[in-house]
């Protein structure tokens, strides 16, 4: 398996969890909310390690909204780990992450809540047994947890179709008869949405749905120290499991943190100014461009990452939308890098770079 799901990836974690969990737990969960926050944020008494590192209020909120009536929206920029705190989130709660709506503008009510099989409906007619669940139905049924990702990309009248499923929670369908025509959710089903705010203004969302919904916003991590740990941390789990023997030196970790940091707040730590770019410069892409590093030097390199490696990766990781973006970066490594190449070693070979945005 490629990449597997939070809940098999981390079964160890979420067994040792359910054993050792004597918490109250709310109808349909599989675990308590305690264990549930100790699952995403770690609990270093069981071994369970620390999977979303940012704002660990957030996720009290999070774990609180979820228990409540309404759904949840997680909102931020892209690459701020809202689907993987979603994901996490159904893991512990649901014991199951895949009951996933992917949203998009082809997405229709009938992806969300069900369709039919054809065959089986002229021959038979109408019945569960031709009815093809979407995953709200499949998770009403079950009292799992339905992510809905990137809803802000439906259609603002497929979206509302949330809106009595989040009030009533019951699902009608008119085309079966009797005590099949409604759904009833079982305890344990909530929605859990993620939103781009880039996406802000594609789809607005209705007010009636958004009253359904609490809102948290996902931030970017901004402490040096937690993004070093989180990069370190991430890309050694994604070279462990392509099985390629090669780690980022803390200097080399501390040079892409820095970079990113540098070009995300359009400041240095000295106070020297920089021109932003336009792309996205999150945790996730520092985490991407950390593991090509390393990809690049165990395939076509001799084996060891440097400061050269990172940048040629953060060429293509800012050279994504705004051509201007390329003139903004020449300006940070004919400035700022190239000064910090004259003190500091590791930053020297980041200098290649340059030539790559010439080509």
């Amino acid at each position: 398996m490629l990449r597997a799901p939070a809940e098999v990836v981390h079964a160890e974690e979420l067994a040792r969890l359910a054993a050792a969990d004597t918490g109250p737990r709310p109808p349909g969960w599989r675990l308590s909310p305690r264990a549930v926050r100790a699952f995403v944020v770690g609990d270093e008494r069981l071994g369970v390690r620390r999977k979303f590192w940012g704002d660990d209020p957030l996720v009290d909120r999070c774990v609180v909204t979820l228990m409540s009536q309404r759904g949840l929206l997680l909102v931020g920029e892209p690459g701020t780990a809202k689907s993987m705190l979603s994901e996490l989130l159904a893991a512990a709660v649901s014991g199951r992450s895949g009951v996933v709506v992917q949203g998009s503008a082809g997405t229709s009510e009938e992806k969300i809540t069900y369709s039919w099989n054809y065959a089986l409906l002229l021959a038979e007619g109408p019945s569960e047994r031709s009815l093809v669940p979407g995953p709200v139905y499949e998770a009403m049924r079950d009292g799992v947890l339905c992510r809905f990702e990137e809803i802000t990309r439906v259609q603002p009248e497929v979206q509302d179709t949330l809106i009595g499923l989040l009030s009533d929670k019951a699902l009608h369908v008119p085309e079966l008869a009797g005590g099949d025509a409604v759904l009833y959710a079982r305890p344990g089903f909530n929605v859990l949405a993620t939103a781009n705010l880039r996406d802000r203004g594609v789809h607005e969302m209705s007010s009636a749905l958004k009253r359904r919904l609490g809102f948290e916003t996902v931030r970017p991590v901004r402490d040096r120290a937690l993004a070093r740990r989180l990069v370190t941390e991430q890309t050694d789990a994604l070279l462990a499991r392509a099985e390629v023997d090669v780690r980022l030196r803390p200097e080399v970790v501390d040079l892409l943190v820095t970079a990113f940091h540098d070009l995300r707040e359009g400041m240095t730590e000295d106070g020297t100014v920089v021109e932003r770019p336009t792309a996205v410069l999150s945790s996730a892409e520092a985490v991407a461009v950390g593991y090509a590093a390393c990809l690049d030097a165990y395939y076509l390199g001799d084996g060891e990452v440097d400061g050269g490696h990172v940048a040629r990766q953060l060429v293509g990781t800012v050279l994504k939308d705004n051509p201007d973006d390329g003139t903004r970066l020449r300006h940070y490594l004919d400035t700022v890098v190239a000064a910090r190449a004259r003190r500091q070693p590791v930053w020297r070979p980041a200098l290649d770079a340059r030539r790559d945005l010439d080509r």
